[in-house]
C-alpha cells in the first residue's frame, strides 16, 4: 500500500517528537512542515521536506493525506477547523480547545461533518495502558472500589524563568499536566463525575498553584485519589515510571496508579498483580496470589501515528476522539475550580 503523506504543523517539542516518528513510519512519510519561524528552516532541511510558513500556504502548494497540529494550545481550535472545512483528517494535540465552550464548538462539528478527528492524548496508545485496560476489563480486580494515582515531580528553576507566564494562573500543574492524567483514569475507571481538590503555592510562592490534592467520584461508583505537585522531589509520575520516553530518568520499582477491587490490585506500570485464589474466601487475613502481568514497553507516539494513518484511510475510528478531549477538558477545569472555590464540582455528562 502507497505510503500516506503526512505534514506536522508545529515545529517545537512535541512536533519535532510527531516529525521524528513519521520519518520513522513503516506506513506514512512526512510531506511538509508548516511553522513561520526561522528555526523550523533547519528541521525541514535536514527531514528534506518542504517548510511552509501558514496552513493556507500548505493547502495552496499541496494537499497532504492528513496534517498534525502540535501548534501552540491557543489555535488548535481555528486551526481544527480550518482543516475540516477543507476535509482535511487531524491529529489535534491536547488540550483539544482552551476552554470548554470552545472545545464544544469543534466537537459539534465534528459530529456534524464526521470528520476524522484524532485527539493527541498519546498515552492512550501506550502498550502498558492497553495491557491495564484489558485486565482491568477480564474482571480478575472484581468489582472495582479505588484508585490512587500520583503525579510528582521537581521542576527546576529554569522552567519558569524560560517562560514566566508559568508562575501565573494557568500556568501550574493543573492545566498543564493534570489533563494527561484524566484520560488514563477514565482509560482504567469510567466517567468521573464529580472532583474536590485542595491546592497549595507555598512551596515557590507564585500566584499560581504547585501541588494540589484531588478526590474523584467516578459513574461507576469507585473513588480516587491524586497527588498532583510539581515541586515535590519524587519520582511517582508516567514519565518516571513509564521508561517510555528516554528524556526522563526511570525508576522501575515505582508506580503512578494503583487500581483496587474486591478481589485484588493491579499496580501500573509496574504491572504488579495481586488477587485472592479463591474469592469465595476473601480476607485481609489471607495471602495474595501475586505475580506481574507480562506486557511490552514502546513509544506511544509510534503507536498513535500508526493508529493516525488508519483513521486516515477510514479503517478505524479514532480512539481519542473530539468528545473524549472535550471530556478530559471539563475534568480538567472541574479540578481547577474545586481548588480555587473549596466546593465539590459535579462534572456534566456529554
Amino acid at each position: 500500500m502507497t505510503k500516506s503523506r503526512i505534514a506536522v504543523a508545529g515545529a517545537g517539542y512535541i512536533g519535532q517528537a510527531h516529525i521524528g516518528a513519521a520519518l520513522a513510519s513503516p506506513s506514512c512519510e512526512l510531506s511538509a512542515i508548516v511553522d513561520p519561524s526561522p528555526a523550523a528552516a533547519g528541521l525541514a532541511s535536514k527531514a528534506g521536506v518542504p517548510l511552509y510558513a501558514s496552513i493556507d500556504e500548505l493547502l495552496a502548494r499541496e494537499r497532504p493525506d492528513g496534517l498534525i497540529l502540535a501548534t501552540p494550545n491557543a489555535l488548535h481550535v481555528p486551526q481544527a477547523l480550518q482543516c475540516i472545512e477543507a476535509g482535511l483528517p487531524i491529529l489535534l494535540e491536547k488540550p483539544i480547545a482552551t476552554t470548554v465552550a470552545e472545545g464544544q464548538r469543534l466537537v459539534d462539528l465534528v459530529q456534524h461533518t464526521g470528520a476524522r478527528v484524532l485527539i493527541g492524548h498519546h498515552r492512550a496508545h501506550s502498550p502498558i495502558m492497553v495491557k491495564a485496560r484489558e485486565v482491568v476489563d477480564s474482571g480478575k480486580l472484581g468489582r472495582l472500589v479505588a484508585v490512587m494515582g500520583s503525579a510528582t515531580f521537581f521542576k527546576p528553576d529554569s522552567y519558569f524563568l524560560d517562560a514566566p507566564w508559568r508562575r501565573e494562573a494557568g500556568g501550574g500543574p493543573v492545566l498543564l499536566n493534570m489533563i494527561h492524567e484524566v484520560h488514563n483514569l477514565r482509560m482504567l475507571c469510567g466517567e468521573v463525575h464529580a472532583v474536590q481538590a485542595f491546592s497549595s503555592n507555598v512551596t515557590r510562592g507564585f500566584a499560581v498553584e504547585d501541588t494540589v490534592a484531588i478526590n474523584l467520584r467516578f459513574a461507576n461508583g469507585m473513588l480516587g485519589s491524586f497527588m498532583l505537585s510539581d515541586t515535590a522531589a519524587c519520582p511517582r509520575s508516567w514519565e518516571q515510571t513509564s521508561q517510555e520516553n528516554k528524556a526522563y530518568s526511570t525508576y522501575g520499582d515505582e508506580d503512578c496508579y494503583v487500581i483496587a477491587g474486591t478481589n485484588g490490585s493491579l499496580s501500573v506500570p509496574t504491572m504488579r498483580l495481586k488477587t485472592y485464589p479463591r474469592p469465595e474466601d476473601r480476607s485481609w487475613w489471607k495471602a495474595f496470589e501475586a505475580g506481574v502481568v507480562g506486557m511490552v514497553r514502546d513509544d506511544p507516539l509510534k503507536h498513535q501515528l500508526e493508529h493516525f494513518v488508519q483513521v486516515i484511510r477510514g479503517q478505524v475510528q479514532p480512539l481519542v476522539s473530539a468528545h473524549d478531549g472535550l471530556q478530559n477538558l471539563r475534568v480538567t477545569e472541574g479540578i481547577a475550580e474545586a481548588a480555587r472555590t473549596g466546593k465539590i464540582i459535579e462534572i456534566q455528562a456529554a
